[in-house]
C-alpha cells in the first residue's frame, strides 16, 4: 500500500475543507457577529494538518482499490473531526462528541442535530452547518479530484469508494471530466433553488441554507420548526421538487439538461421511485382523512411533502408526523430504509438495490416452476450479473445486521424501543429525523454520548455504503 500517497490525498481533503470555511470567517464581518476567531482559528489548523500531510506525502507509485478505500474512510473521518472545530471554538458545543456528531451529521447529509435552538446560532455557524451538507452531499472526495488534476491517477478508486450505488458510471470516458460535469449540475441546481427560493419570499441567507439542506437531501434548516415556519405552500412545492429532482441519478441529469430526456423517462429505477413516492403519498393521505381528521387538502400537502422528505432522506419537516396514526409512521419508516436512487444524494439502501432484489425474488420464483428454463435477470433493457446481485444481496444482508446490532446496543442504553429502531434507520439511512425521542420537532441531545457516537459511526457506515469501512476493518487490507 503507498502509504505516502494515501497521505498527500488526505492532505489535499483537508485543504479543501479549510478553503470552504473562508465563506464562513467573512460572513460574521457582514452581520457583525463575532465567530469569525472561531473560523480563523479553525481553518488555520486545518490548514495546518493539511499542508503537513501533503508535504509527508508524494504523487508517486501506483494507486489501486486499497488507496481509493482509505482516502475515502479515513478523509471522511478527518474531515468530521476537523469540521466540527468551529463549534467547539465559538463555543456553541462544548463537548467533542456533540461537535463530531453535529459535523458527521452535516457531511454525511443526515441532519440529525444535537443542537435545540438553531436560531440563536451566529450566521457563520449556520453557514457552515448547511455547508457541510453541501460538499458531502456529491462527495468531498468527487470535488477534490475534479479540483486537483494531480489526483486523476487514483480517481476512478475514489470515486468508487465514495459514490453511492450498486455500480458506479462514468459520464465521460475521464473521471476527473465526469466529476466536473457532476458538480456542474449540482451547482446549476443549486443557484436554480435559490433564485426560486427568494422568489418565494425568503431572504438570500434562508433560501443559502435551505438550497444546501435540500439538493444535498440533507435537512438542516435555519429554523426550529423546519419548513413549517414559512407555512407557505409555494416554498414547500418548491423544495419537494428539489428533493425528488436531488433523489435521482444525477448522470440521467446530464444527459436531461442535453436534451436527451429518453434514459430518465425510461429509467425503471426512476419509475419504481416515482411509483412508490406516489403510492406513499396515497395511502398516508387517506389514512390521515381517515383516522386523524385531516381535510383532503392539508392531508394531501403534509403528506406529499413528509413523504419527499423522508424518501429522498433530506429529513424536512412541515409536521409533527410523529404525531400521525401508525400506518402512516410505519409508511415513512419503511421509506427510510428505501431511500433515493443511485448516484443520487439520497441515502439509504437504495431503489437501485430494491429492484434488483424483487427481480430476484421473481427470478427465484419462476425457476421453481420451470427448473430447466434459463432466465437472465433483466432491470430494463439491461441483463443484471450474478456478480451485481450477489453484491446487493450482501449488501442487504449487511444493512439489516449492522442496523438490528446498532439497536441492540442503543436499547442497551436505556432508550425505547420506538426511538431505537427510528434513531438507527435515520442515521444508517441518512435520514435525519425519526420517532419517539428523536423525532422532527426534538433532536437527538439527550441521548448519551455512547449511543450518539455509534450513531455518528452509523452515518459514516450508511454514506460510503458499508463496505468502504468493512475493507478498512478487515486485515488482508493492511497487508503489504
Amino acid at each position: 500500500m503507498n502509504i505516502r500517497l494515501i497521505l498527500r490525498a488526505l492532505g489535499l481533503v483537508l485543504l479543501c475543507e479549510a478553503a470552504a470555511m473562508v465563506p464562513s470567517l467573512l460572513m460574521p464581518f457582514y452581520y457583525g457577529e463575532s465567530d469569525w476567531l472561531a473560523f480563523l482559528a479553525s481553518l488555520a489548523v486545518t490548514a495546518l494538518a493539511g499542508g503537513l500531510l501533503s508535504l509527508l506525502g508524494n504523487r508517486k507509485g501506483s494507486v489501486g482499490y486499497r488507496e481509493g478505500f482509505a482516502v475515502a474512510a479515513f478523509g471522511w473521518m478527518l474531515l468530521a473531526v476537523f469540521g466540527s472545530l468551529p463549534y467547539l471554538f465559538s463555543g456553541v458545543l462544548t463537548s467533542p462528541v456533540d461537535a463530531f456528531f453535529e459535523t458527521m451529521s452535516g457531511f454525511t447529509t443526515t441532519g440529525a442535530s444535537v443542537i435545540a435552538d438553531v436560531e440563536i446560532l451566529p450566521h457563520g455557524i449556520l453557514l457552515w452547518r448547511s455547508l457541510t451538507h453541501w460538499l458531502g452531499g456529491m462527495g468531498i472526495i468527487v470535488l477534490t479530484v475534479a479540483l486537483i488534476p494531480s489526483l486523476k491517477i487514483a480517481g476512478l478508486q475514489m470515486f468508487k469508494a465514495e459514490v453511492p450505488g450498486p455500480t458506479k458510471s462514468k459520464v465521460l470516458p475521464r473521471i476527473a471530466q465526469t466529476s466536473r460535469e457532476l458538480y456542474k449540475i449540482y451547482v446549476l441546481l443549486t443557484v436554480s433553488m435559490v433564485i426560486l427560493l427568494k422568489l418565494a419570499g425568503m431572504n438570500w441567507f434562508d433560501s443559502l441554507i435551505h438550497t444546501f439542506g435540500t439538493v444535498a437531501t440533507g435537512g438542516f434548516s435555519s429554523r426550529n420548526a423546519s419548513i413549517a415556519a414559512y407555512d407557505s405552500l409555494l416554498v414547500e412545492g418548491i423544495i419537494i421538487f428539489f428533493m425528488i429532482l436531488s433523489g435521482i441519478n444525477f448522470a440521467l441529469h446530464y444527459f436531461s439538461l442535453r436534451g436527451n430526456f429518453r434514459p430518465t423517462l425510461k429509467d425503471p429505477e426512476v419509475r419504481l421511485y416515482l411509483g412508490i413516492i406516489g403510492v406513499s403519498v396515497c395511502l398516508i393521505t387517506v389514512n390521515l382523512v381517515f383516522s386523524s381528521g385531516y381535510g383532503a387538502g392539508a392531508a394531501v400537502r403534509q403528506s406529499f411533502f413528509q413523504v419527499a422528505s423522508i424518501m429522498t432522506t433530506t429529513g424536512y419537516a412541515t409536521a409533527d408526523f410523529d404525531q400521525w396514526p401508525s400506518m402512516s409512521k410505519m409508511v415513512l419508516l419503511v421509506l427510510m430504509f428505501v431511500g433515493g436512487c443511485a448516484g443520487s444524494t439520497g441515502g439509504g439502501i437504495k431503489v437501485s438495490r430494491i429492484l434488483i432484489l424483487i427481480k430476484g425474488i421473481s427470478r427465484q420464483i419462476m425457476k421453481l416452476l420451470h427448473p430447466q428454463a434459463v432466465l437472465p435477470l433483466r432491470v430494463g433493457k439491461n441483463i443484471v450479473s450474478n456478480d451485481v446481485l450477489d453484491n446487493v444481496q450482501t449488501f442487504f444482508f449487511l444493512y439489516i445486521l449492522i442496523l438490528g446490532t446498532a439497536v441492540l446496543f442503543v436499547t442497551s442504553q436505556g432508550i425505547d424501543l420506538m426511538t431505537s429502531i427510528s434513531a438507527v434507520a435515520a442515521t444508517l439511512g441518512n435520514v435525519g429525523p425519526g420517532f419517539g425521542a428523536v423525532g422532527p420537532m426534538t433532536n437527538f441531545f439527550a441521548l448519551p454520548a455512547s449511543v450518539k457516537v455509534v450513531l455518528s459511526l452509523c452515518m459514516l457506515i450508511g454514506r460510503l455504503e458499508i463496505y468502504t469501512i468493512l475493507v478498512i476493518l478487515s486485515t488482508r487490507f493492511w497487508r503489504s
